[in-house]
């Protein structure tokens, strides 16, 4: 009998799970270079979608403390549409939550800190987990890298498409393109990125601003809907990253705040943690 690869991933999000990189990868806290390591791993504690970086603690120039700190509740987790019924951690929950056994510490450069957590896994023994918004800057060799450690098996791909999208919220139309280009990303829902020629409703830019690892820095975008101002409702990426770079200037929709309708067809809305 057949199974289904995402099931299969899907059923280890219980497990602490780890990748060895064989890139370098160097972390900068106060002005300096503290972490430097060819032997990086890349970790998921349990019910985490993202990865952290582990380095060997011989690897982190700079002096490790306890962290005398109370670690913050488990917060339950979310569920996610692709992933089943599982709770997972999604990418909200700070550091601080651990679902793994091991010992909370601190890695000091002068007056900063930057979390990090020594895991009692034995396969993972005498590494430090890091906390990546912890640091000031983090680097897989010479590129920088952004939000967070990149998974090498999470991909986008970008397809242009002739199918027909409308997009509705409470019966108004606020666009539609028979020209949509589809970004797949992994297990997360397919977004329709659209000329902004298509969107039939007055849009404003927000101010807000978030960083995806893969697509690059996202600039969002309030919409007017029956004279209604929809904070943060769609994003664009200006100057997307090589991956994601078909769909620069395009606007993308949060669909778990509207209806989608493809070809004709009513979608049901996603549930992740943006709905």
């Amino acid at each position: 009998m057949s199974v289904r690869l995402r099931d299969v991933l899907a059923g280890q999000l219980g497990t602490l799970r780890r990748e060895p990189t064989p890139r370098r990868v160097r972390a900068r806290l106060a002005g300096r270079t503290v972490v430097d390591s060819t032997r990086a791993v890349l970790v998921w504690e349990p019910r985490r979608l993202l990865p952290a970086y582990a380095v060997p603690a011989g690897d982190v120039d700079a002096p490790i403390e306890p962290d005398p700190g109370d670690l913050p509740a488990d917060p339950g987790g979310t569920r996610l549409t692709d992933v089943g019924d599982r709770l997972v951690l999604d990418p909200r929950v700070p550091f601080g939550v651990h679902t793994a056994d091991g010992e909370p510490v601190l890695v000091r450069a002068g007056d900063r800190t930057a979390a990090g957590f020594r895991l009692a896994d034995p396969d993972l023994a005498g590494y430090l987990l890091l906390d990546f918004a912890g640091f000031d800057a983090w680097y897989e060799e010479d590129e920088q890298r952004f939000a967070h450690p990149r998974d090498p098996y999470h991909r986008i791909d970008v397809l242009p498409s002739s199918r027909h999208v409308r997009l509705e919220r409470d019966g108004v139309l606020l666009a539609s393109s028979a020209g949509p280009r589809l970004l797949h990303e992994t297990m997360l829902p397919v977004r329709y990125y659209l000329p902004r020629h298509d969107v039939l409703v007055p849009l404003r830019d927000s101010g807000t601003r978030t960083w995806c690892a893969y697509k690059g820095e996202a600039s969002y975008l309030s919409a007017e809907v029956g004279g209604e101002l929809v904070p943060d409702l769609l994003w664009t990426y200006p100057e997307p990253l090589v991956d994601a770079a078909p769909v620069r200037g395009l606007v993308s929709f949060f669909d778990e705040r509207l209806d989608v309708v493809l070809d004709g067809v009513r979608l049901e809305r996603p549930n992740t943690p943006w709905s």
